[in-house]
C-alpha cells in the first residue's frame, strides 16, 4: 500500500469510529447526572448527622427536577451512626430507598472491629473513606463537607 491510499484508509477509518462512538457518548453523557455531591461524616455526633442528611435533602430539593446523584461516606466515628442501632437508621434508609449511596469505610470498621452484620443492611461499603473522597473530587464532584 503506497501512502496516499494508506491515509486515506486511515482517515477514513478514524472517521467512521467518530461516527460511531460520538453519538454513543453523547447519549452516555445526557444520561448523567450533572450535579454530584459527596458528603463525608467524621463525627459520632447525632446532631451533626442530622444536619448533614437535613443538608442532603435540602441540595436534592434545590436542584428540583434536575436529576443529582448523592453520596455520603462515613469514616472515623462517624461509621458510629451506621450500625444496626442507630438512632438514625430510618432516616439513612429512607435516603437509601431514595438513591443516595451510603457507605462505611472498611478500613474504619477493620480498626474498630466492626463486621458488616453489625451495621445497617442498607449501606454499600468502600475501602477507604479518605480515598473515595479523593477519588470523587478527581472526578469532579462537588465535596460539601458540613
Amino acid at each position: 500500500m503506497t501512502r496516499t491510499p494508506r491515509r486515506a484508509f486511515l482517515v477514513t477509518s478514524a472517521a467512521m469510529l467518530l461516527a460511531i462512538a460520538l453519538p454513543q457518548l453523547a447519549m452516555a453523557q445526557a444520561a448523567a447526572p450533572k450535579n454530584r455531591a459527596l458528603f463525608s461524616v467524621t463525627d459520632n455526633d447525632q446532631a451533626r448527622w442530622t444536619m448533614i442528611l437535613n443538608n442532603i435533602q435540602n441540595l436534592r430539593d434545590g436542584v428540583g427536577g434536575e436529576p443529582v446523584e448523592v453520596e455520603l461516606v462515613a469514616y472515623g466515628p462517624g461509621i458510629i451512626l451506621l450500625k444496626s442501632d442507630s438512632p438514625l437508621k430510618q432516616r439513612i434508609a429512607d435516603l437509601v430507598k431514595s438513591g443516595v449511596k451510603v457507605n462505611a469505610c472498611q478500613n474504619t470498621m477493620n480498626v474498630m472491629k466492626l463486621t458488616a452484620p453489625e451495621m445497617l443492611t442498607e449501606i454499600g461499603y468502600v475501602p477507604s473513606g479518605v480515598v473515595e473522597v479523593m477519588r470523587k473530587q478527581q472526578q469532579g464532584w462537588a465535596y460539601i463537607r458540613s
